[in-house]
């Protein structure tokens, strides 16, 4: 027996909300723990340690955004959709810890240092990039910027996540250095994603013609 809608929204969808809050609780418990000189497992290196782990989040957000939809068709229900735009706000709250991280711990607020670092390493380019386009998605991720946008307008501009989602994967490949299995993960997960939306379009047309 299916679950009623008001138990998905009132019940399941504050459930995951909780979950998906929980890293950057564990983050903000684990720097409370090392600023009171308590033991923490931030490791020997917090700083490196933060930008990892608010880093990763970030994409692990994005492709839960991204494999909505997918979701939704393979089961086929609705349901997951209820999710896209709360998992799309917490990718962005985990890029902007992620950006924080960077900015205070590594940069210490030093904006010309900040400049040069981006125009000088490739993968912060590309990362810093990636969040400037992010942000415009959320801040018309509400109702009332889509009636604002229209629809079409609003569905051309979330098109974007298209292009983002591959430039997070870049910088995450290039801030590894090297070849690792981690990213190749990652960037296999997203080309599935995009096939399983792409791909479906394609044939549509094609039976259109």
């Amino acid at each position: 027996m299916a679950m009623p809608l008001k138990v998905w929204r009132f019940g399941v969808k504050p459930a995951v909300f909780v979950l998906a809050l929980l890293p950057a609780l564990w983050l903000v418990s684990e720097w409370w723990a090392a600023f009171q000189g308590l033991p923490n497992d931030l490791g020997f290196n917090p700083n490196e340690t933060s930008n990892r782990f608010s880093g990763d989040w970030a994409l692990r957000m994005l492709l839960i955004t991204l494999a909505l939809t997918p979701l939704a068709k393979l089961i086929p229900s609705n349901k997951p959709i209820m999710f896209r735009r709360m998992m799309g706000l917490f990718a962005y709250f985990y890029v902007c810890l992620h950006m924080l991280s960077y900015i205070w711990l590594d940069m210490l607020f030093n904006w010309p240092e900040l400049w040069a670092d981006v125009l000088k390493r490739i993968y912060i380019t590309v990362g810093m990039a990636a969040f400037l386009m992010l942000t415009p998605l959320a801040i018309t991720s509400t109702k009332g910027m889509i009636k604002r946008l229209g629809a079409k307008n609003w569905q051309r501009l979330h098109k974007l996540v298209y292009v983002i989602a591959p430039l997070a994967i870049i910088h995450f490949f290039m801030m590894r250095k090297g070849l690792q299995l981690e990213p190749l993960i990652y960037g296999a997960i997203l080309l599935v994603l995009l096939l399983a939306r792409l791909l479906p379009k394609r044939r549509r047309k094609m039976r259109a013609a």
